[in-house]
């Protein structure tokens, strides 16, 4: 038997956790905040990288193909150059500053309904996660439908000026969306925010048959977590110096708000010692300090590590220092709230475990690729000026290992340090 309250809802008179209080109204503003902050800050971003000046009016459709972007929608890149010309064109990358904070927002709305409960049965978190999957679903179609675009492109002066003229060829580039992968992508990316929402609350509930996985898997979830956004935070302050001091404040703005963690997350496996490959070619531009941009701007692939990185300025050996401290750290934080019973090995293998999955994710949403060309009757070759390319990709395998290796370092010294710590609820 149930006896409705005053706000509608019903609540047990007998035994069992009560209802999950929770509906459409709160799913709907959770689901608008993520996207608001996400649209505010991609368009604040692109305002402060000069993206104003976008023509036909199309900066709010790059906006909302940002935002696509950052929630792992597919961005096609299309070009229409007539039948004198060819032109091809690729994008891929995700705006993490964009995507971070929107799994926040998201996270938190999905969690406050469910704070103050011990126990949540699988059915009631469902019923909760459901309804902001389907409201999100609609989002989604609304966003790829909306973030279609075509740009003319200026040929300027010079040879290929004088032949567009001639032949009165006026070449188009756009953009448009791949509605089902960004569809499935963008559920699969809200999918694994919740779990890592769930995974990471101390407070949150879990089903009665998880509950025996939370003494293993929470704390180093929320040690993983607490390490990028401390990296984040960390690239957040560096930025705001290098703008009072070396100006360029506006580029730096953009990329705060656009891409700062695509810059701090492969910096901070760099400095565990992993390899990346890239190259720049072209206008293109990478979010990242002068330093990086020299080494990769070579005409052949250029690998970055703290060798090649060293070569150009000695003070990249003090990355190591950085994630040592910071990777002991959470190592730290994982065994202090772990039970005291575990041994210093178990928070070594469990450490190894949570920063090889860290690094994995980094590798994963760390990739940049992008790529333009135009040719004319021939002239220009999809080359020059006309053209572009960059992209930064890892060596995952080395990235792994070398992120294993530091996990049960980290993890067993962590777990001697924490040993005197007093946790949570313990009773002597």
């Amino acid at each position: 038997m149930s006896a409705p309250t005053s706000s509608g809802q019903a609540v047990a008179r007998t035994g069992g956790p009560p209802a999950i209080p929770h509906g459409w109204v709160q799913a709907l503003a959770t689901v608008l905040a993520a996207l608001l902050v996400m649209g505010l800050l991609t368009a604040l971003g692109l305002w402060a990288a000069g993206g104003t000046g976008i023509p036909d009016n199309g900066f709010p459709r790059v906006v909302v193909a940002t935002v696509v972007m950052a929630v792992g929608g597919t961005v096609k890149l299309a070009g229409d150059a007539g039948p004198l010309a060819g032109s091809r064109a690729g994008l891929t990358v995700m705006p993490l500053s964009v995507t971070l904070a929107g799994a926040l927002v998201l996270a938190g709305g999905f969690l406050r309904p469910l704070r103050h409960r011990a126990v949540a049965g699988a059915p009631e978190l469902a019923g909760w996660a459901g309804r902001i999957a389907v409201l999100w679903l609609l989002a989604l179609v609304g966003l790829a439908l909306a973030a279609r675009q075509t740009f003319a492109i200026p040929l300027g002066g010079g040879t290929i000026g004088d032949i567009g003229d001639l032949f009165g060829i006026s070449p188009r580039i756009g953009y448009t969306t791949d509605l089902p992968s960004t569809v499935l992508f963008g559920l699969l990316w809200l999918a694994g925010v919740f779990v890592l929402a769930l995974l990471v609350s101390r407070g949150a509930p879990l089903p009665a048959r998880l509950l025996r996985f939370q003494e293993s898997v929470r704390p180093a979830a929320y040690a993983m977590v607490a390490l990028l956004l401390a990296y984040v935070a960390l690239g957040v302050v560096i930025a705001l110096v290098v703008a009072a001091t070396r100006g360029h404040p506006a580029e730096t703005l953009a990329v705060m708000l656009l891409g700062l963690p695509n810059l701090v997350w492969p910096v901070f496996t760099i400095g565990l010692g992993a390899t990346w490959h890239g190259r720049v070619d072209g206008p293109f531009g990478l979010p990242m300090p002068h330093l990086l941009d020299e080494v990769l701007r070579t005409p052949d692939v250029s690998q970055l590590d703290l060798g090649t990185l060293a070569a150009h300025d000695g003070r990249v050996w003090w990355l190591v220092v950085v994630d040592a401290l910071l990777v002991l750290a959470a190592a730290f934080v994982m065994a202090a709230r772990s039970p005291a019973r575990m041994r210093p090995w178990q928070h070594a293998v469990r450490m190894a475990v949570a920063l090889v999955l860290t690094v994995l994710m980094i590798c994963l949403v760390g990739r940049i690729s992008a790529h333009y060309g135009l040719s004319l009757v021939g002239v220009g070759d999809l080359s020059g000026g006309l053209s572009g390319v960059l992209f930064l990709e890892p060596e995952p395998w080395t990235a792994l290992g070398l992120a294993a290796l530091w996990g049960l370092v980290t993890g067993f010294v962590g777990g001697l340090l924490a040993k005197g710590v007093r946790r949570r609820g313990e009773v002597p």
